[in-house]
């Protein structure tokens, strides 16, 4: 049976993730290779004549999966009718920025596209926000989309634990997909914390633990930690841009891991709404590990957790407690 079409939007689609992206998921990396697709792009007005453009891209590549096109700058035609939603807009900070601005600029954009979304999109409507301050933006939308449900909103970690995977794979000369189970906790920025405690890799001998095999401590605490945390920084120094094929991949993971189920025995990391999981602030937008299965996320529950972890937990939690106050004062 030919599955009915899917309605994907992407905000900011003009953009350099945006257009990393939106072939993705018209190949059907987000989806699967047998879920039809209709794309919705949105982007603000100053980048029109570019979102055509790519929509030209898209009706030029004859993807088989693609059933529709939609370019607009109209926030009400884009989220019509929308199953899953990849909330790549926002307004970057730019340089002699303080925070608040930056805050205030983006309260206002997912304030807005939380209406929006609440008021057109589809029952059940799953929705991903990618752009910075992730956490805080996924909030905001929370709040001003009440019907949407809680569950149904999250942020993008995978970045980041895809990254510590890759870091892991790179140190120990291991093929990526033999590495599993790291943990990325909190804010998706750079207090972030990387946790490898629970991380497994798949061996001739079965399944051994990072922390054995890289049998180095003193590099899995610090160093490790550090250059996942400041991945982005270091690609945006190397190509004076920032990450945006790394992002737009991980977008697809998460999405389709939502979706589809994760492996048995395999745990991602989401931002999803703390239930007060681990100690955290119920409420907060949160990076956990979760296992998701018939389209549902769960938090991995009982994982032990050593003092060097909840101090690192905490101060990724603090960090948001501060930034959901700055949000809120900006609403005020």
């Amino acid at each position: 049976m030919a599955k009915d079409p899917a309605t994907v939007l992407v905000t900011g689609a003009a953009g350099q993730i945006g257009y990393a992206l939106v072939p993705m998921i018209a190949r059907g990396v987000m989806l699967g290779p047998d879920q039809p697709v209709i794309l919705h792009m949105l982007d603000i007005e100053p980048a029109a004549e570019a979102l055509n453009g790519v929509k030209m891209e898209l009706i030029d590549a004859a993807f088989p999966l693609l059933r529709g096109v939609v370019a607009t700058t109209d926030a009400v035609e884009a989220c019509k009718d929308v199953n899953i939603a990849i909330m790549v807009g926002g307004f970057p900070r730019k340089e002699g920025m303080e925070r608040k601005d930056v805050m205030s600029k983006n309260v206002s954009i997912y304030k807005a596209q939380a209406s929006a979304l609440e008021q057109h999109a589809a029952p059940n409507c799953k929705v991903l926000v990618v752009a910075n301050p992730a956490n805080t933006n996924a909030l905001i939308l929370k709040e001003f989309a009440p019907s949407i449900p809680e569950k149904n909103i999250t942020c993008l970690t995978r970045l980041d634990h895809n990254r510590a995977l890759g870091q892991i794979s790179e140190r120990l000369n291991v093929h990526v997909s033999d590495v599993k189970n790291v943990t990325i906790w909190g804010n998706h920025s750079s207090t972030q914390y990387p946790d490898v405690n629970h991380a497994t890799v798949s061996t001739i001998s079965g399944q051994r633990t990072v922390r054995e095999l890289v049998g180095d401590d003193n590099w899995l605490n610090s160093e490790f930690i550090t250059t996942v945390q400041q991945r982005g920084a270091a690609i945006i120094k190397a190509r004076k841009l920032s990450s945006a094929l790394s992002a737009a991949s991980s977008a697809c993971d998460h999405i389709r891991d939502w979706v589809l189920g994760t492996p048995k025995g395999t745990w991602v990391s989401m931002g999803v709404y703390s239930d007060g999981s681990y100690g955290i602030q119920p409420g907060l937008i949160y990076s956990f590990p979760v296992t998701c299965e018939k389209g549902e996320w769960s938090i991995v529950q009982g994982l032990k957790i050593d003092e060097f972890s909840r101090g690192k937990m905490d101060a990724t939690a603090k960090e948001l407690i501060e930034e959901k106050s700055l949000a809120y004062s900006c609403l005020e």
